[in-house]
């Protein structure tokens, strides 16, 4: 008898899997553009190894993102300055009058959308194994190492996992995810043999997991654990010094842990396909807010001169700062998050559990047997303007009750960064911003922004709710 996990899982497969005309097309499509790329190089003089990557090149694609790689393989003699103009020329040129988008991994690469498709045109450099000029140089070995031992069988397993890393909400590498890449699901497919073992496992990971597909370091696993630092170590086939799940943060390794485990225990297509979000009404999201009895503020400034890769590390890099320094002037964090849309607004949320504190703050001083402390603190606070009551002895050691240089969480921050925030450790781009062009906003005042976007609606709304999307299962699948 077939499970209701199985069947989920089948329905899911058609769904995904391209139909042999849409393969064609797609296949066709990969082609020509590889042409285009070669003859525009030649054009200009240069003779280029052309290769289609990734999961076209593998047949592992999801039937609804059939993105395309074109890799150029450049001569190891170029100066990286040239993927910055010459080859990013090549690739403007050769999808001339497609929508074109500049992006930034390690260094720039060209997408464009084509027939409703998107291409990344993308230059590495032709190396042999381990001569690596540029991280994408590894890209070409990849699909050497994975193509061979993939049969349809497998990229199905691969297309379901990676349809459900999509869908949770944990796949892509890049910085703004942190997540799982392509390249990484095939990796764990191959080791564990299909979709439903590589949730198994992930059922029962615990602590640091350390897999090593071609034994690199067998009988040393030991000096494995100790070379990578990141909560989840595979080591990368084609280069035994470097671990493919780098990018994997802590909190998404969790999500995916946390939802493989549901999964098998209440299989739902939910999973696979989350439902929408649909934003509270104005009144719901002034209740809610009400209702949480804390204080919501939002951080809101305009344009970061950045790519998307560039723009959400220096974001996450100040939300760490700016939950820090809340957290230093005793404002208690009861969560965070960031938000933007990529063009012209970004926005931090810090919610605290009090806006204002009470003027009073008891700080704990030396205990009595440090005499030499004890008397640097009695000289500082004995008649410092601060001091609201004594220093006195309690437990055991010196205690003063003094003034809080900081009640108003907002009045904090207003502080901190009406220069842009850099001396509290807010990332350079992100401080240009905020120098320019500052709003903080608590609770209801957010209200205007809200209603003008859409997406930010969805976020903050996603926010409020709290819980993963594959956690709201009914009894009956749907």
């Amino acid at each position: 008898m077939v499970s209701k996990l199985e069947e989920i899982l089948s329905e899911v497969l058609k769904k995904t899997t391209p139909s042999p005309e849409e393969k064609k097309h797609i296949l066709a499509l990969a082609k020509k553009l590889k042409q285009r790329v070669e003859e525009t190089a030649r054009d200009v003089g240069l003779d280029l190894k052309v290769r289609v990557e990734g999961s076209i090149a593998k047949n592992t694609w999801l039937r609804e993102s059939p993105d395309i790689d074109i890799f150029m393989q450049v001569p190891p003699t170029e100066p990286r300055e040239a993927f910055r103009t010459t080859y990013l020329d090549i690739a403007k040129e050769a999808t001339k009058g497609a929508k074109q988008i500049e992006r930034f991994a390690e260094h720039p690469y060209l997408e464009a959308i084509l027939d409703g498709t998107i291409v990344n045109i993308v230059p590495c450099y032709r190396v042999k194994k381990g001569g690596w000029k540029s991280a994408t140089d590894r890209t070409p070995f990849h699909t050497d190492y994975v193509k061979p031992l993939l049969d349809e069988k497998l990229c199905g397993e691969i297309r379901l996992l990676k349809h459900f890393m999509k869908g949770i909400g944990v796949y892509g590498a890049e910085i703004k995810v942190g997540g799982f890449s392509g390249y990484l699901c095939e990796l764990l497919v191959l080791f564990y043999s299909s979709f439903l073992q590589v949730l198994k496992a992930a059922s029962n990971w615990k602590a640091r997991i350390c897999i090593d597909l071609e034994g690199y370091y067998k009988g040393r696993e030991r000096e494995l654990k100790l070379l990578f630092e990141e909560p989840l170590v595979i080591v990368d086939p084609v280069d035994k010094g470097r671990n493919a799940a780098s990018a994997v943060r802590q909190e998404r390794l969790d999500e995916f842990v946390a939802a493989s485990r549901v999964l098998m225990n209440k299989p739902s297509a939910r999973f696979f396909y989350p439902s929408e979000t649909d934003s509270f009404k104005s009144e719901k999201l002034l209740q809610t807010m009400r209702n949480r009895g804390s204080s919501l503020v939002f951080i809101q400034f305009w344009r970061v001169k950045a790519v998307p890769d560039i723009l959400w590390g220096q974001l996450y890099k100040s939300q760490r700062s700016l939950r820090k320094l809340a957290k230093q002037y005793d404002f208690r964090v009861i969560r965070d998050a960031v938000w933007s849309d990529e063009k012209s607004l970004n926005i931090f949320l810090l919610e605290v559990e009090y806006r204002r504190l009470p003027s009073l703050k008891k700080h704990l001083g030396p205990p009595l047997e440090k005499r030499e402390e004890s008397e640097k603190f009695l000289q500082k606070h004995l008649d410092s303007v601060r001091t609201f009551a004594g220093p006195y002895v309690e437990g055991g050691r010196w205690v003063v009750e003094i003034a809080r240089k900081y009640t108003d969480v907002v009045e904090l921050l207003e502080d901190k960064l009406k220069d842009g925030g850099r001396n509290v450790g807010v990332a350079e781009l992100v401080s240009k911003a905020v120098a320019k062009d500052l709003k903080i906003l608590v609770d209801e005042e957010s209200l205007s922004t809200y209603s003008r976007n859409q997406d930010f609606a969805k976020f903050l709304t996603e926010y409020l709710n709290g819980k993963p999307k594959w956690l709201t299962l009914n009894q009956g699948d749907k």
